[in-house]
């Protein structure tokens, strides 16, 4: 199989358990957050959780690029 085949289901899998394992903690901290509204909108805590969805989103973004490349590449 081609290594670009590989290296894009190793980044989904590994990138899909990463995000997996810390679904625990964002849901803690946001838990923490609708609690405590009348603390600082601007708290790690919130800070964290922005981080967490924009770094799911780019690796969703990133997963599709690669499977759309392995599939121009092998098939192309």
């Amino acid at each position: 199989m081609d290594v670009l085949l590989w290296i894009t289901i190793g980044f989904i899998l590994i990138g899909f358990f990463v995000l997996l394992s810390m679904k625990k903690g964002m849901e803690n901290n946001l838990a923490f957050i609708t609690a405590n509204k009348e603390d600082d909108p601007h708290s790690i805590k919130t800070h964290s959780i922005i981080w967490w969805i924009l770094s799911a989103t780019v690796w969703g973004i990133v997963s599709m690029m690669l499977i759309v490349w392995s599939f121009h590449s092998y098939f192309g």
